[in-house]
């Protein structure tokens, strides 16, 4: 269990895919550039089995935009895209409704 103060840490916004690029190093994995509504920033994630780069471009996207930098197979990722443990793989988690882009996700 976490408590509330600590749920409150995480900064979950919207957040709209800008580019798909294929990892260099990984078949699984796509290099995102993502628009937070303040900066451009790059996310990996790990959903290339699931969604074309096409699927993804333009969407809006709920992701953890204060999570700790990561080097993955040599990439920066610079937060994390939302997604769900689906039966064939993740699932990501998009708005329901149009949302401005740096829209807080509580």
């Amino acid at each position: 269990m976490i408590t509330f103060e600590d749920f409150k840490k995480l900064e979950l916004i919207v957040a709209q895919i800008k580019e798909v690029k294929d990892h260099p190093n990984a078949d699984r994995l796509y290099l995102l550039r993502i628009d937070t509504g303040k900066e451009e920033k790059q996310i990996v994630a790990g959903i290339r089995a699931n969604y074309k780069p096409e699927e993804l471009v333009g969407r809006k996207v709920v992701v953890i935009n204060n999570l700790e930098p990561a080097v993955i197979r040599g990439e920066a990722s610079n937060g994390m895209v939302l997604a769900a443990s689906g039966e064939s793989g993740p699932v990501i988690l998009f708005p329901e409704k149009d949302v401005p882009v740096g829209s807080i996700v509580k």
